[in-house]
């Protein structure tokens, strides 16, 4: 009975070990894995590739162009694309960047069967593209591929890129490369952590990419973010123009996240606003009923008047309110966009973010006052006119002098 359940127990372990082993994915030509120096010879250096198994690494690759020091030591962790798995030269063979350091053979039909990149030195520039030097070999890289976006002016000529080889005929005589396809993955592979790490209320730091007439475009690392025009700050602007431009570092706060299901860009809303301190905390100090200020007639609509008291603070001056003793249909009777104009503080809701104003306070005021001063004179003058015309008191009569008859 003991003799079976050991059986047993070895049956399991044995199909456990082959399970194992069926899920060790084989290395082959033009996987990108990791490794640990574990040696460093006098023109190799050998990695630590998982398991038992080794491979080789040129040190051209790491070698200092200017000083000629290879900079590999024993110990680093590094990134490699296998060149040849074994089945020609019986060992693995890694390459960072096919064209650099020491060639193997069949580099290049190598690297165009795996898409492993190929460093070329931008030789000049023709009609079409550029010219690209890989090793002894010429290959042209259309003007399109050699960037994402191409920059007017940009210097390629005399520059050392990684490419990958789009086409290769005629025995290597015929090579076509592209660099924006190296780009283009890059920039998804950032997309891709820029992705997993953003989070609504965040804030996150990014580059200006593109103005437009309805907000700014924001390059967060492979990811583009939208700040619309409504959330560049509390004040009103006519164009994104006036606040930010191409190029420029900021910081926003992320509130909006639309991941695309299909993997593609997806959208995500940019703030600069909710970084910005709320003016309405501080309205009440500021602006307490019955403050005279000037604003500015933002817009007009069929009710009132809406005018701008400060960035991100705007009062409604009612229709009735704009005149004085004259009946006003429409605003634009009376004011334009873009008028300056006295106001008065009449109502104050800080809760539903509502200021009251009024442009005839003031008048209504001096009105009140001069009505005051032209009562108070008719006053005056009455009590002089009737001191003239009374008879006075008996002693007043007893004491006048008479006058003395003719």
């Amino acid at each position: 009975m003991a003799a079976s359940d050991d059986e047993e127990d070895f049956a399991a372990l044995f199909a456990a070990s082959e399970e194992g082993r069926k899920r060790e994915r084989r290395i082959a030509a033009g996987d990108v894995i990791r490794g640990r120096v574990i040696a460093v010879g006098a023109t190799a250096a050998f990695v630590a590739v998982g398991g038992k198994a080794e491979a080789t690494i040129d040190l051209g690759e790491f070698r200092d162009p200017e000083t000629g020091e290879v900079q590999l030591h024993e110990g680093d962790e590094i990134e490699a694309t296998v060149v040849d798995d074994g089945s020609r030269s019986g060992s693995i063979v890694l390459k960072r960047v096919a064209g650099r350091g020491g060639h193997v053979p069949g580099e290049l039909e190598q690297a165009f069967a795996h898409g492993v990149a190929i460093e070329g030195l931008v030789t000049g520039e023709n009609k079409g593209g550029y010219d690209v030097q890989i090793g002894n070999v010429r290959a042209f890289c259309p003007g399109s591929q050699i960037d994402r976006r191409r920059t007017e002016g940009a210097q390629y000529v005399g520059q050392r890129f990684r490419f990958r080889i789009t086409k290769l005929e005629a025995s290597g005589r015929n090579v076509v490369v592209s660099r924006r396809q190296l780009l283009d993955e890059e920039a998804a592979e950032r997309a891709r952590a820029v992705w997993a790490e953003l989070r609504v209320g965040s804030v996150v730091g990014g580059t200006v990419s593109s103005v437009r007439d309805f907000g700014v475009f924001v390059d967060l690392g492979g990811v583009d973010g939208l700040i619309h025009v409504s959330e560049l700050g509390h004040a009103r602007v006519a164009h994104p123009s006036e606040m930010l431009q191409v190029g420029q570092r900021i910081e926003a706060q992320v509130v909006k996240l639309e991941p695309d299901p299909s993997g593609g860009r997806g959208r995500v809303g940019l703030s600069l606003r909710a970084l910005a301190p709320d003016p309405w905390a501080t309205a009440v100090e500021r602006f307490p009923v019955g403050t005279n200020v000037s604003g500015t007639v933002r817009r007009l609509e069929q009710f009132g008047a809406f005018v701008e008291l400060a960035p991100g603070l705007d009062g409604l001056v009612h229709v009735s309110r704009l005149a004085l003793d004259r009946r006003v249909s429409h605003p634009r009777q009376i004011v334009s966009v873009g008028d300056t104009v006295d106001v008065t503080v009449v109502e104050l809701d800080v809760e539903k973010r509502r200021i009251g104003l009024s442009m005839v306070e003031r008048a209504r005021q001096a009105k009140a006052a001069g009505e005051a001063d032209e009562l108070r004179d008719t006053e005056q003058v009455l009590e002089q006119s009737s001191r003239k015309t009374t008879l006075g008191t008996l002693r007043d009569l007893l004491t006048t002098p008479s006058k003395p008859k003719r």
